[in-house]
């Protein structure tokens, strides 16, 4: 996507060619800062610290991380605090798994001096097949948003909500939820997209309402309990969101405000979206809601925000008691049952078993 006149993705190699760059998303949007990442702990901390979050950015993150180790340590040693780093950062989204499993199968077998150039050679093909994978989530997420707009009155938009940011700051580029929009608006299809803040920390006020601006997609900044209320008034066509991991059977772990949202749209007849990529597909868990780990953050992103002053300063506030302790779960897990489909780089599915293996015949073997 483009930031101003200039292409960026989430996540690039400096001119140096070993040296990995980042956008500070912690620092937007009232700052777009890259940051520079040149050993494991500060990729690490990029991770733990949420310089880049959504799941597929982690994992092209944890993959250079890797890469960057190699070039100071290349040992099997090297490798597995590579991998035990980087692994406790978030528990959470399962591309961070994936991404190191598929380093660790590569580089394991080879020779030590080998390991640095297969890795960084490796983190780069992870970050172009994602962006791949994105555009392909777009493309078969498109004719859902045009058979809606059919429907539609002259003039009036396809009205989609959505929820956190599962954009291209998300991804390496294009982003999951927000590739379909992207598609549509590419191919002047009239969109409005309702942008929940996502509380506690508010990445679609400061993330999605950002890209949407940029991208000049018609958007509308809305409190996180708005949602039910316009499917209530029919102001609502569809829902689409991302996901961390989504189970073999097509429950979807998001964060934290989804499951209102489906419960919102079952109950008012809206059709719910999730788009994901396969890396974020766990074969090895069945049921979310017992067996997904929800990571449970610092309750200072609950009872402090971050904001600009009408001055102009950027500065941090408390919003409750210093007695109140606040609690933090950071995700949900939205049970299949509530999902109308899920838009993957394959096609589009049932939130089912059945649906998921028939876009993946490999897993039925597996």
């Amino acid at each position: 996507m483009k930031v101003g006149d200039t292409h960026y993705r989430s996540i690039w190699l400096a001119v140096d060619g070993h040296t990995v760059e980042i956008i500070d998303q912690t620092r937007m949007p009232h700052a777009f800062a890259v940051e520079r990442l040149t050993t494991l702990d500060q990729a690490a901390h990029a991770i733990k610290a949420m310089l880049v979050r959504g799941a597929p950015l982690i994992g092209a993150t944890a993959a250079y991380g890797i890469a960057l180790h190699m070039r100071a340590d290349a040992s099997d040693a090297g490798l597995a605090t590579a991998a035990e780093t980087l692994m406790a950062t978030r528990p959470t989204a399962v591309n961070l798994r994936w991404a190191i499993d598929e380093m660790r199968t590569l580089l394991a077998p080879l020779p030590t001096a080998r390991r640095a150039d297969a890795a960084y050679a490796r983190a780069g093909a992870i970050a172009d097949e994602d962006v791949e994978i994105n555009r392909r989530i777009g493309l078969n997420g498109l004719p859902i948003i045009e058979a809606l707009a059919a429907t539609r009155p002259a003039g009036r938009p396809v009205n989609i909500l959505t929820h956190c940011n599962a954009g291209w700051l998300a991804t390496v580029d294009w982003g999951t939820a927000t590739s379909p929009i992207y598609q549509a608006v590419e191919k002047g299809i009239a969109v409005h997209v309702w942008v929940d803040e996502t509380r506690p920390r508010n990445q679609g006020a400061h993330l999605t309402a950002w890209e949407m601006a940029s991208h000049g997609v018609p958007h509308t900044l809305i409190v996180d309990n708005a949602g039910g209320h316009l499917m209530q008034r029919g102001r609502v066509d569809m829902v689409i969101v991302g996901t961390d991991r989504t189970t073999a059977r097509g429950d979807v772990c998001n964060k934290i405000g989804t499951y209102l949202k489906a419960l919102a749209a079952h109950d008012n007849g809206v059709p719910f979206y999730v788009a994901l990529p396969s890396p974020t597909i766990d074969w090895t868990v069945d049921d979310g809601v017992r067996d997904i780990p929800i990571e449970e953050r610092s309750g200072e992103e609950v009872s402090h925000l971050w904001g600009r002053t009408d001055g102009g300063e950027v500065t941090r506030v408390r919003i409750s008691p210093e007695a109140s302790p606040s609690g933090n779960p950071a995700f949900d897990v939205t049970p299949a049952r509530l999902v109308t489909a899920l838009i993957t780089e394959r096609g589009v599915c049932p939130a089912t078993r059945e649906g998921l293996r028939g876009l993946f015949p490999e897993r039925q073997a597996a």
